[in-house]
């Protein structure tokens, strides 16, 4: 059994095709083999991953599995809290800290049955500056993405199945694309976040993994134990895996980010529009509806919209961390901490007036598609780790708080590109199930599905 190129877990386990602690061990044996380069954990927890994998065993062969997800090995991005291991955010200040407690999605993981494998490497507070030299699995002299960059190159190098994400701007989706792997963005507030180090107001909690079905299923076992965030109802909604939902009509957003795209990029997503249009289904772009050029105007400075946004919400806590040792936060911390103290509280509402204009916007024109398609990143993974590549083709959907999907589907350079898939806010599972059908029959990657 090999992880790359899988049957989903649950269905390995189901069919008694494999136990989890040998599905365990085959994880650890690769972390082993490979992640002595790719460096994508921060810890590996293998002696009570080991435990639990046993317990899980137990309750399988007693036909008394707590979910579908009991047993599945999962990693979990470092600025999200786990009690049996340390949460370091990605700073030298932080490294090492145990906070002594689980998240809320931790928590959930492990009454689902989940194993808690590791830590996975992420940018310093999930933001832009890498402190860690995490590599890409397709190409060690380029970037995973970020800032979930070790979840990323450890589902894409066949090290896990799924791991815990966070998006921001664009820390799911990015890496996911970069990296050859499905990454799934909920609506906000779908997963609760608490004791994750990310209370911005556009996070979201998500899951990168190789296949459609677990990282769908990974999310929903969190939400049904641990709801969505507070005053969201969580992520809902029941997806068949089975079944192929063939969308009529599909939208197109170039986005702000369409200037910063690669000719090979371009070239690729304009193959899959024609692939979709061959299958029957009617693809429209803003020179065909008056309501996408709407969109399109609306998010056309999403970038420095949320940039804005985010300096104000971040205020704190770097404001303190810079009190307890300034030399310790890279310059990039140090400089949106002095955006945020010239702002001011008027200036932030105006802000959020602009996105929730923007939010509207969408909703009103996404209401006419089955779902919208743009590309998952500006092209292939970029040369050199001090960088984390372009968020530009992601920060849209952050701002729209509405579900997308990364599908690798594509190629740039010869290397991994994801098909960017966006739905309304709160039908995730509506969504997924386009996405099924554009990866499993349009686009001949059943293998994805899971």
């Amino acid at each position: 059994m090999t992880l790359r190129g899988y049957v989903s877990n649950q269905e390995q386990l189901r069919s008694g095709e494999v136990s989890p602690r040998d599905y365990l061990e085959e994880t650890l044996k690769r972390i082993a083999e490979l992640d002595g380069e790719l460096k994508a954990f921060v810890v590996v927890n293998s002696e009570g991953a080991r435990r639990a994998a046993d317990e899980s065993a137990k309750r399988w062969a007693a036909g008394e599995q707590l979910s579908a997800i009991d047993g599945m090995p999962v990693a979990i991005k470092d600025i999200i809290e786990t009690a049996d291991m340390p949460t370091g955010q990605g700073s030298p200040m932080w490294e090492g800290t145990d906070w002594k407690r689980d998240s809320a999605s931790v928590h959930a993981l492990r009454e689902a049955g989940a194993v808690i494998l590791g830590k996975t490497t992420t940018t310093e507070f999930a933001s832009k500056h890498p402190w860690h030299d995490t590599k890409n699995p397709h190409d060690p002299a380029r970037t995973p993405g970020g800032s979930s960059s070790g979840t990323a190159a450890a589902v894409g190098a066949g090290m896990v199945p799924v791991g815990l994400a966070t998006q921001l701007l664009g820390s799911t989706l990015r890496p996911a694309s970069f990296c050859g792997a499905v990454g799934f963005k909920p609506s906000v507030g779908a997963v609760n976040r608490s004791g994750s180090h990310d209370h911005y107001s556009q996070s979201c909690q998500g899951s990168i993994g190789a296949t459609l079905a677990d990282t769908w299923t990974v999310l929903r076992a969190i939400a049904d134990r641990a709801g969505g965030d507070p005053g969201y109802p969580g992520l809902a909604g029941d997806v068949d895996f089975s079944r192929r939902t063939k969308p009529v009509k599909l939208a197109v957003l170039e986005t702000g980010g369409w200037s910063f795209t690669s000719e090979g990029a371009r070239q690729a997503f304009d193959a899959v529009k024609q692939q979709l249009r061959d299958q029957g289904v009617e693809v429209v772009g803003r020179a065909e509806d008056p309501a996408l050029e709407a969109v399109e105007t609306a998010v056309a400075d999403a970038h420095a919209l949320t940039v804005a946004i985010v300096a104000w919400e971040g205020r704190w806590p770097v404001n303190t961390y810079s009190d307890i040792d300034a030399g310790q936060l890279s310059l990039d911390a140090r400089d949106r901490l002095k955006t945020a103290e010239a702002m001011t509280r008027q200036e932030y509402a105006e802000l959020l007036t602009r996105r929730a204009a923007a939010r509207s916007t969408y909703e009103s024109a996404a209401a006419n598609y089955d779902a919208v398609i743009t590309l998952a990143a500006c092209g292939a993974a970029p040369v050199g780790l001090e960088s984390t590549g372009n968020v530009a083709m992601n920060v849209t959907a952050s701002l729209l708080g509405c579900p997308a999907v990364s599908i690798p589907v594509l190629t740039d350079e010869g290397l991994p590109l994801g098909l960017q898939v966006m739905g309304r806010t709160d039908r995730d599972a509506e969504l997924f199930e386009v996405v099924t059908w554009i990866a499993g029959e349009a686009l001949g990657r059943p293998d994805l599905v899971g």
